[in-house]
């Protein structure tokens, strides 16, 4: 349980960490259209926030089936 707990902290550290992706008013009001092609790929520290939130989530939910399979059994 207490893994559990760390790894909760440590998710939402990573997502707060995470660079933030303002969209303006406009792009509301177009839907978007404009960055249709304006996609890229994260790259630097953006890149290695997503990595690690996703490690971390992948961890969470790991360990979140075994304690369910370990009580059940």
């Amino acid at each position: 349980m207490t893994i559990l707990l760390v790894l909760s902290v440590l998710i939402i550290i990573a997502v707060m960490m995470q660079p933030a992706k303002t969209d303006s008013a406009m792009s509301s009001l177009s839907g978007g259209a404009g960055d249709l092609f304006a996609k890229q790929k994260p790259r630097g520290f953006e890149a290695f926030m997503q990595k690690v939130t996703a490690v971390l989530l992948a961890l969470f939910f790991v360990i979140a089936i075994a304690m369910v399979y370990v009580s059940a059994h």
